[in-house]
């Protein structure tokens, strides 16, 4: 490694790794030097307990360099990494996007100034302008278009981590994915933290469905466009009528369910019932029988029963779910769900394992049923690529990267498609 140059380390979502890689083109046109930079994630306690770790095994790799912290743990637990020795640094999620930000420390650095750098993230009106031109893979990039999340669910901690709401315009969208397909990108994946409620705070509060929509008008030439994680409850019209009528619409969306019991859900403060999920599924697969789901699901929210979590077991084959993404409940100071009664940590922990397993049985299931297809193949790497519905394949051969081929699948090993 280049001594001079920043070393970032990232914790989390994609959000976070794509501002990461905003962050490391405003440091290096800042000029900044000899300092390494960790965006750390708040979604549970074991992420910040992570972040602590990394800091530390960071801090012992590169003993001179200036140490900075920042991201959504950075922004709702200052003081936690104000207090590690280790740390130089904690500048909050908006800063980190501010090229003043970068240019001050290429210039001083910290020497007398505050060590903490966290203003009042509920004050931000505006997503941050910084686009990135092609993060992602050779063949696939993100492209944020939202921030924040005006929802208070009781586990979460992360809104007091990115603020309120707010949209990047959909002509800034439009542009950037134009530039973005220009330069031989096949495949764009919208992101941000709450997409379904992107358009809520713009001029005739849009939605994301008429976003969607435009894109696939505007950019003609955009071969797949993909969405990440939605709440299925804010779904408008216009998203499933691009669902029914899009082909370069990928059949496949992340869901944020987080359980499949009603009083659960009730108590999560989540905006669905469990019919609602099951229900939208359905619809969806009406419209596009080929489409595939993934979930959030929490395994031992606070006063939750056997009986349950096994809603939530079986709600992955009433909504026909094939990727999981598992949290086991940590409680989050200062949201309501820490102050309910907690479930038996070795409970949450068994529970967990039993919803990964399900998990990994649906996805079995899923690349069993595709063996003997024909798939369009996005090659993310050499011998490496991923179906419309986002299940990986691997080639015996080198193929174009960056390039969608046509492949047929001759079998799986319970985790990818083998071509």
């Amino acid at each position: 490694m280049d001594r001079r140059a920043p070393v970032f380390h990232t914790l989390g979502c994609r959000l976070n790794a794509y501002e990461t890689e905003a962050m490391r083109e405003l440091s290096a046109a800042a000029g900044v030097e000899d300092t390494v930079v960790v965006n750390t994630c708040a979604v549970t306690a074991e992420a910040v307990r992570k972040a602590r770790q990394e800091i530390r095994k960071l801090r012992r790799a590169h003993p001179d360099a200036k140490l900075v912290v920042t991201g959504c743990a950075a922004q709702t637990e200052p003081e936690t990494f104000r207090a590690m020795a280790e740390v130089d640094l904690v500048i909050g999620n908006t800063e980190k996007m501010q090229p003043a930000t970068w240019t001050g420390l290429a210039a001083d650095f910290v020497g007398e100034t505050e060590k903490v750098r966290v203003d009042d993230i509920m004050s931000v009106t505006e997503t941050a302008g910084h686009l990135i031109d092609g993060f992602g893979t050779r063949s696939r990039a993100y492209v944020q278009i939202q921030n924040g999340c005006d929802h208070r669910c009781t586990f979460c901690i992360i809104p007091y981590g990115r603020g309120n709401s707010r949209s990047v315009p959909a002509g800034v969208v439009v542009d950037q994915i134009r530039r973005l397909v220009d330069r031989g990108y096949e495949e764009i994946v919208l992101t941000g933290v709450d997409l379904t409620s992107w358009g809520a705070d713009l001029p005739g509060a849009p939605r994301l469905g008429d976003l969607v929509m435009r894109i696939l008008r505007l950019v003609g030439d955009l071969p797949r466009l993909r969405i990440s994680s939605i709440d299925s409850i804010e779904v408008d019209e216009n998203l499933m009528q691009a669902i029914a009528t899009e082909p370069r619409l990928m059949p496949h969306l992340h869901l944020s369910l987080q359980h499949g019991d009603d009083l659960i859900l009730k108590r999560m403060k989540r905006r669905h019932l469990r019919d609602d999920a099951i229900r939208f599924c359905e619809e969806a697969r009406a419209l596009r029988p080929e489409m595939t789901f993934g979930a959030d699901i929490i395994a031992g929210f606070p006063t939750e029963t056997e009986a349950q979590f096994e809603n939530s077991l079986r709600l992955v084959d009433d909504c026909r779910l094939t990727w999981l993404h598992v949290f086991p409940y940590s409680p989050r100071p200062g949201t309501p769900a820490a102050r309910m009664p907690q479930v038996d940590g070795r409970a949450i922990r068994e529970r967990a394992a039993r919803l990964r397993a399900l998990g990994e049985r649906a996805v079995a299931a899923h690349l069993g049923a595709q063996v003997g297809r024909t798939h369009a193949v996005l090659m993310e790497s050499p011998r490496l690529g991923r179906t419309e519905q986002f299940a990986e394949v691997s080639f015996p051969q080198d193929m174009p990267e960056g390039r969608i081929v046509s492949a047929t699948i001759e079998g799986h090993d319970g985790r990818r498609l083998v071509a």
